[in-house]
């Protein structure tokens, strides 16, 4: 099989960033249509109270999942460093440590996630009509948590050795499986929720098998070899130093949208679909501008084992500048065409729209202050530096959040949807700017201690 295995310490950066930018926004925006084609086929053929039902659960899927998507991105810089410092036995034992992690922590959260669905959905506040339909949903869809995980740890380990198109190719097959699955589960079915949930369990396992089979023919460091695979505990350690804090901010994250979830549901079922439906829209916006955070990540990665500090500064510039372009410009264009696009998710309430429209105003235009902070926080990660960016994140993010909700959210005056957003915009801003500069310290401290013994060698 030919590697596509890239070495992201060499060639022009933004060139090379766009080229390898691009298949994880495609992989990304493919696994949006499988949420997408989720919520058409139950908005058009079971009613906006099922569009609710399953978007109602995305906060809580988000919760539980970011723990193992956390070790992912452990795994993934562990790799990527020993490819920078050109360490293939760290590489090899960290591919086969990730592999039984991903099982593990697949087989853990299915069985929570399964088990405490309708306690979580029933402590967020979610409408009577909705509850039954959302953990249905949830169960099912926890059933298939090991291929998700394995699916997840395998692409980090492809994108971190430069591969990014095989986990698009995967992904591509699997979503063809997912909507014919789709149509047939709940037209031919009569399934309903639980038909869009099955669709994505099966085809999530089949993008696994690919992924793993594509790792089992690799001819270089990345090679995976069923007979050899074992948790090495010093690989082990490093993927929970980074992906662990990674995992936990992700999860605290998800809390905080928990708790926004919360408040939305308080408006009832009408306000769920419609910001269920404009939460799907600008999640294109977002998984374009958190693919330039995930080559943020491993163009870190490699060049931070590589030692090439000066490099990294132009990553961040070139990162920064591509992020800020595609998160403004996809987010006034999902502005523009709000109505139309809500109309593809929602065609039996107008006041459901009318409330996906004010979600989408004042999330989508100013979006590009998240994908910023995305960059910054992939950055960080890149060079190693996991726990500053949880710690200014959970203060950040999910602090100021929660307090917005419970002190001025409160206030009888700002007792709106309108108000209960800005909380975002305020959020991205501030955490941006902390770690940011955080970076920067960093990197001018990495490039002091890289550049002393030199001196001293030549005194």
């Amino acid at each position: 099989m030919k590697n596509e295995r890239s070495d992201l310490t060499e060639g022009p950066l933004l060139k090379n960033i766009i080229l390898y930018t691009i298949p994880i926004v495609l992989t990304g925006v493919l696994q949006l249509l499988f949420n997408a084609a989720d919520l058409v086929v139950v908005g058009r053929y079971c009613g906006s109270v099922t569009v609710g039902a399953v978007s109602n659960t995305g906060p809580v899927i988000n919760l539980l999942v970011n723990m193992f998507i956390g070790l992912s991105v452990g795994a993934g810089v562990t790799v990527a460093h020993g490819i920078g410092a050109g360490r293939s036995d760290d590489i090899h034992r960290t591919v086969h440590t990730a592999i039984p992690t991903a099982v593990i922590c697949g087989a853990v959260i299915s069985a929570v996630g399964i088990l405490c669905a309708r306690q979580i959905l029933t402590l967020m506040g979610t409408p009577p009509a909705a509850l039954h339909l959302s953990t249905i949903y949830m169960q099912i869809y926890f059933a298939g948590m090991i291929p998700n995980a394995l699916y997840n740890f395998g692409a980090a380990i492809l994108r971190a050795a430069g591969d990014t198109k095989s986990p698009l190719y995967f992904l591509t097959a699997a979503g063809i499986i997912n909507v014919v699955l789709n149509l047939f589960f709940v037209i031919a079915l009569n399934m309903s929720v639980a038909g869009v949930a099955l669709a994505t369990s099966i085809s999530q396992t089949f993008s696994a098998v690919l992924i793993i089979r594509a790792l089992m023919r690799r001819n270089d460091d990345c090679r995976l070899d069923l007979r050899k695979i074992r948790i090495y505990s010093r690989q082990l350690g490093r993927m929970i130093q980074i992906g662990v804090p990674a995992g936990i901010q992700g999860a605290l994250f998800s809390i905080s949208n928990i708790i926004i979830q919360s408040s939305v549901n308080s408006f009832g079922d009408i306000a769920m679909s419609g910001n269920g439906a404009a939460q799907n829209i600008e999640g294109f916006v977002y998984i374009s501008m958190n693919s330039v955070s995930q080559t943020a990540l491993n163009f870190a990665g490699q060049n931070h084992g590589a030692g090439k500090y000066d490099r990294l500064r132009k990553i961040m510039q070139v990162c920064i500048g591509l992020v800020f372009t595609t998160g403004l410009t996809l987010g006034l264009i999902a502005y523009a065409f709000s109505r139309q696009l809500l109309s593809i998710y929602i065609t039996d309430s107008e006041e459901a729209i009318r409330y996906g429209i004010t979600r989408i105003t004042y999330i989508c235009i100013p979006y590009f202050l998240c994908g910023l902070m995305d960059v910054a926080t992939g950055l960080l990660r890149g060079i190693g530096c996991s726990l500053l960016p949880m710690i200014v994140t959970v203060a950040g993010v999910v602090g100021m959040r929660i307090a917005w909700i419970f002190t001025i959210f409160r206030m009888e005056a700002y007792h709106t949807l309108k108000s209960l957003y800005l909380s975002y915009t305020i959020s991205w801003s501030a955490t941006f700017l902390i770690e940011i500069i955080i970076f920067i310290v960093l990197l001018r401290k990495m490039s002091r201690n890289q550049t002393a013994p030199q001196t001293t060698q030549t005194t």
